[in-house]
């Protein structure tokens, strides 16, 4: 019989019972894949930004929107939280770390407003 020492003490090594390991695979089609990507990436308007944009009938074209998402995207990869986003008519607060646009306003309302809490800017013309 194998004996060995441990800390002075002669021990008989303990037969341990074989452990079957029952992994379970979960297989996800592309198209989930590439729903969950995007949905990651797609950016949600917080309830106050959904009412400043009624309030002041700003709306954002298609290709705006791709482009804002685009750029946000962009910007979260090089550290950016907060962002100002500057459009042709449009400035918005985005939170880049959680997708959400926060604050819309007309670029005319952005000449007498300071911006804090934000680390970074998009201009987007």
């Amino acid at each position: 019989m194998d004996r060995r020492i441990v800390h002075g003490f002669h021990t008989t090594p303990i037969p341990r019972p074989s452990i079957k390991r029952n992994i379970e695979t979960t297989s996800y089609s592309f198209k989930d894949q590439f729903r969950n990507e995007i949905e990651k990436t797609e950016l949600k308007i917080s309830k106050h930004a959904k009412q400043r944009m009624n309030e002041r009938d700003i709306q954002i074209e298609d290709n705006e929107w791709a482009q804002l998402q685009e750029k946000v995207t962009e910007a979260k990869k090089k550290g950016v939280n907060d962002s100002l986003v500057l459009m042709k008519d449009v400035a918005l607060i985005v939170s880049a770390k959680n997708n959400t646009i926060v604050t819309v306003m007309n670029r005319e309302e952005t000449r007498s407003q300071i911006f804090t809490n934000i680390n970074g800017t998009i201009v987007i013309e």
